[in-house]
């Protein structure tokens, strides 16, 4: 294992991005710009029932919008190439007969059907189920009776008794496995194709990774992929495991929770800022000196290290999530918000498929009165609803405002002073209000409520100058006319 602190992230091509899985990413990627060392992509492909076709370019590309790039991978290559499993399976054999060789491996030719019985009837007699080691040592007579049965073997690791597997964790100090507890497990199934504890054991010495940075649910995997390391006589990696993610309920996630999204694409199609998932994601089981809580990835890869990751579970908070987004996204260029927006208001009819000019420019005014209350792009389609309706409809809370005696005249009296302007724009509209002010006499909630609730149909929203402006002097005096006549 080289001195130049070297990481990788090894996910399987299964599906879309897990956000337990963009942490772990997260935190190598941090670790290394941290160190000044490399981030490796390596794609762990052996279980191929599982394997989708176009999982990797989008696990790629989910990483790409979070901003989190890689010194080596499928793409780009490197020094440790290929670094797709499924290319490598030769050296892996090598690996395999070593061991084999070494009869620190052997074939085991259990059936399916025998290795269920097996389970069965140790979890009838209250043990933990484990590998019997029925086939630990088979003559070459019954392997060869077993072959002739046209039975294919698997292959399994020959896992010392009595002894204790000591696996260093930079987050959890010294953790230690009994052997006796653990059972031969499989490093090659029937096809010849390595499993994952095998694999990743092989490649993480050939590609000279000095730190394995994951998730507490891999721990279970240490202790094998130690012995594996120690079979060969190689120096193991400084492990370390994250805490778990827990859902708001501080239950373990499952795939079928629903109570909060579960995957990096689902956050970007609702218009999430990737700097907002970094930070929030950076904060689930990492703490930074002090207390502030908003970070750049450039301020992130400065102050992260693997002292202040911690063992606790994390719980994935939504309100903490939207509450982090919003100040990204107070603090975004418009421009760059408008552009996020604009797809959700097409997709739901109110714009074009193409804005000219004139209608981009109305669009960015109508974010910008939005952009201090908006969580996130998608939520501009039902906030702006009252820009895009033909009528108008009034909440409860309008109509109340609606039957004050005042109210016809503080609309008819905005209604005429709204004609004589030579610019529909807020400033103007705003010295309108005041002349209605001096002309009825009417202040505050009195005069600024009908004209509010008769235009919008709220009693709530945006700064109302701007609001007018942007629904237009011929919508406005519609409405107007028909809060007066209900």
């Amino acid at each position: 294992m080289s001195s130049e602190v070297r990481v990788r992230f090894a996910p399987s091509p299964t599906g879309h991005l897990h956000i337990g899985g963009a942490r772990s990413a997260l935190f190598n990627f941090l670790f290394a710009r941290s160190q000044g060392g490399k981030f490796i992509v390596r794609i762990e492909d052996t279980d191929q029932a599982r394997n989708v076709g176009d999982a990797t370019g989008k696990l790629m590309d989910s990483l790409k919008w979070l901003g989190i790039d890689w010194d080596e991978s499928v793409d780009k290559g490197g020094p440790y190439a290929p670094y797709r499993c499924m290319e490598r399976l030769d050296t892996y054999e090598t690996y395999l007969q070593q061991l084999l060789e070494e009869g620190k491996a052997y074939y085991d030719y259990m059936t399916e059907e025998e290795l269920q019985k097996e389970r069965e009837e140790q979890l009838a007699r209250g043990e933990a189920p484990k590998y019997s080691g029925r086939d630990r040592d088979l003559t070459p007579e019954q392997r060869k009776a077993y072959e002739d049965q046209g039975i294919q073997p698997v292959v399994r690791f020959r896992v010392p008794g009595n002894k204790s597997v000591h696996v260093p964790d930079q987050v959890r100090g010294d953790v230690t496995f009994e052997t006796n507890d653990i059972g031969d497990f499989v490093i090659a199934r029937k096809d010849g194709i390595p499993t994952y504890n095998f694999a990743v054991v092989v490649d993480d010495h050939l590609m000279a990774i000095s730190h394995v940075i994951r998730g507490e649910e891999h721990l279970s995997n240490a202790p094998r992929q130690a012995l594996v390391f120690e079979a060969f006589g190689w120096e193991k990696p400084m492990f370390a495991h994250a805490s778990l993610i827990l859902n708001p309920d501080r239950q373990k996630m499952s795939k079928r929770d629903e109570s909060i999204m579960q995957f990096v694409e689902q956050y970007q199609e609702l218009g999430y800022l990737p700097e907002a998932l970094v930070n929030f994601l950076a904060l689930l089981g990492w703490s930074p000196v002090g207390e502030e809580e908003l970070f750049s990835m450039e301020a992130l890869q400065e102050q992260f290290s693997l002292e202040r990751v911690s063992k606790a579970p994390a719980v994935f908070d939504n309100d903490k999530l939207a509450w982090m987004n919003n100040q990204y996204v107070k603090e975004a260029d418009l421009d760059r918000l408008t552009e996020l927006a604009v797809p959700y208001l097409q997709k739901a009819d109110k714009l074009p498929d193409t804005l000219s000019e004139e209608q981009y420019e109305w669009t960015k005014r109508l974010v910008s009165i939005y952009q201090e209350q908006m969580h996130y792009a998608a939520e501009i389609t039902k906030l702006t609803e009252l820009f895009f309706q033909s009528g108008i409809d009034y909440n409860e809370d309008a109509k109340d405002v609606l039957s004050g005696e005042q109210v016809p005249e503080v609309l008819e009296q905005f209604s005429k002073e709204l004609e004589a302007l030579e610019a529909f724009e807020p400033d103007e509209i705003k010295a309108a209000i005041k002349s209605v002010q001096k002309a009825t006499g009417q202040k505050g909630k009195k005069l600024f409520m009908p004209i509010r609730a008769a235009v919008t149909g709220q009693t709530h929203g945006p700064e109302l100058p701007q609001a007018i402006a942007l629904l237009g002097e011929e919508t406005v005096q519609k409405r107007l006319q028909h809060a007066v006549t209900q």
